[in-house]
């Protein structure tokens, strides 16, 4: 939604003008990070602001380090976010995709590049064109995810931002 796009790119801005805040951590609620965009919002006519891939590049630029909490699912536009994060730690229960591709759309948020520099062209070809879902056991062999755990997701992020 706008609203949580909102919240990110003002926390995100927040975070990294505070010189007392060493790292960032993203996570979603209710024990899930995102399943994306509503694709309602798709048909609705161009809106001024909001949008996605400058916020993914944003948490990117951040000269702080910035960790992703991957609990549930992290799909589309979440995944992307994800992406956008220098680390990504998620629970061992978790599904990631990119499944907009089974509507007939591409990740709009440089998903299509992010993706195969993390882990590499045919492994990122096959999660952008067939829009399957992995778990979080795969994402770990490929390089997608840094660390899985069977605990809370969320100490589990503190403690790397804490590290890193």
């Amino acid at each position: 939604s706008l609203a949580v796009l909102q919240a990110l790119e003002d926390g995100l801005k927040k975070a990294d003008a505070d010189p007392s805040v060493k790292a960032v951590m993203i996570c979603g609620e209710n024990g899930k990070f995102s399943a994306g965009a509503d694709i309602r919002g798709f048909s609705s006519p161009k809106r001024h602001g909001g949008a996605l891939g400058p916020i993914v590049s944003l948490i990117e630029s951040s000269e702080k380090p910035v960790v992703a909490a991957i609990e549930g699912v992290a799909l589309g536009g979440g995944l992307e976010v994800a992406l956008g994060c220098h680390y990504r730690i998620a629970h061992v229960k978790a599904r990631m995709g990119l499944p907009e591709v089974t509507i007939g759309l591409l990740p709009g948020a440089e998903g299509t590049q992010r993706l195969p520099r993390l882990i590499g062209v045919p492994a990122a070809l096959d999660m952008i064109t067939t829009g399957k879902h992995i778990p979080a056991t795969e994402a770990l062999k490929l390089g997608l995810v840094d660390e899985i755990v069977e605990e809370n997701t969320i100490e589990a992020a503190i403690r790397l931002a804490n590290k890193v």
